[in-house]
């Protein structure tokens, strides 16, 4: 359980979902121990924001435990967005734990946002990596453009992408296109002090902890030097929870002491505590 997720389902206002998806994993493998191990390094956090001046165990969080995986990616998703979507209408908020980033796809579809937010290093908006269309490297592409091949049946109409620092010729030609938006790591700060403000446009929040500089949150499939700082990506995580209907945090493995499942388990906390916090605004 993750800690302090005391709620009981049927009373529950965020719903944590583990999504230990481990198939297209490029280079350090490991994230079906992710959902596991954020909730192991949760263990030490203290119930109480000073911030906030709230206690997490008052905030409704129920932990549904995790939706076995199994290896064909795409029919996972679809089993996976219908678990998600039983959270939704029985009114709750999804808190996906991955997993790869594949897993994103299926939290955005259970919630339909209308922008996809997300803290990566990669811009994910390949068609397809290694053959495989739907690659953890694909998910942004899928989220805007539909399942392969694109047929413009995808979910979300915008993507924002903060702290992408590489992709392919491929990725920057459609990270070109009028519905992304790329802020590279040494822009966050600037984007975080004019966010849009999304006016009445639904939100998904992604948080691929590659985002951060290995240095933070070494335990990642695919390292990514001249990231951004756990402060930076709390300060998103911060500012854009009071606009979003889901969230989730992915590719963390168990390739280092803690580091990155720590920084997981710590941003789903701020995402709870803001996301409260501006719901009573």
């Amino acid at each position: 359980m993750f800690p302090g997720a005391t709620a009981d389902r049927d009373a529950a206002d965020y719903v944590v979902v583990g999504a230990p998806l481990d198939v297209s994993t490029t280079f350090q493998p490991g994230t079906r121990f992710g959902p596991d191990r954020i909730r192991l390094f949760a263990e030490t956090f203290d119930d109480y924001d000073r911030r906030t001046d709230r206690f997490f165990t008052d905030l409704g969080v129920h932990d549904a435990g995790d939706v076995r995986a199994w290896d064909d990616a795409p029919e996972y998703i679809e089993f996976l967005s219908g678990a998600l979507r039983d959270v939704v209408r029985d009114g709750g908020m999804p808190l996906v734990l991955g997993g790869e980033h594949t897993v994103s796809a299926a939290g955005v579809r259970a919630v339909e946002p209308d922008v996809f937010v997300c803290l990566d290093a990669h811009l994910d908006l390949r068609s397809e990596y290694d053959g495989n269309e739907w690659s953890h490297a694909t998910v942004t592409r899928r989220i805007l453009d539909g399942d392969p091949p694109a047929d413009g049946t995808g979910v979300a109409d915008e993507a924002i992408v903060l702290g992408a620092r590489t992709g392919s010729p491929e990725e920057w030609e459609r990270a070109d296109a009028g519905d992304v938006t790329v802020v590279p790591p040494e822009g966050v700060r600037d984007w975080l002090a004019e966010p849009p403000d999304f006016d009445d446009r639904s939100v998904y929040l992604s948080v691929d902890i590659d985002g951060a500089d290995p240095g933070f949150a070494p335990g990642t499939g695919t390292m990514e030097p001249f990231g951004l700082t756990p402060r930076e990506m709390r300060d998103v995580v911060r500012t854009v929870a009071p606009r979003a209907g889901g969230f989730d945090v992915v590719e963390v493995n168990d390739r280092d002491d803690g580091q990155a499942a720590a920084l997981a388990g710590k941003l789903l906390r701020e995402f709870v505590f803001a996301h409260a916090s501006g719901a009573d605004r």
